[in-house]
């Protein structure tokens, strides 16, 4: 079975990317959440990185930070703000 980290992505963090969802091969890229962001950014690139750093990021439905250890079958998600009226 691969080892796999699905991040999804919402609002502007997915218009930026241009997919809602990506999986990505933690063996390949490390083991915590900011090398699997730091994977999305070389993937989608700076319109990315900008959404990124107004972001919250979630790992299985709880806030995390970049140093935050992630396994196969995880999954990361990126929150940028809302904006409303």
């Amino acid at each position: 079975m691969d080892a796999v980290v699905t991040l999804r992505l919402f609002a502007q963090a997915r218009e930026s990317a241009g997919t809602r969802r990506v999986d990505i091969d933690n063996r390949a890229v490390g083991d915590t959440v900011g090398d699997i962001l730091d994977e999305a950014v070389h993937r989608f690139g700076q319109p990315f990185a900008s959404v990124l750093a107004g972001s919250k990021v979630w790992l299985n439905g709880a806030p995390a930070d970049r140093e935050t250890a992630v396994s196969q079958g995880d999954e990361l998600a990126v929150l940028p703000p809302v904006s409303g009226g």
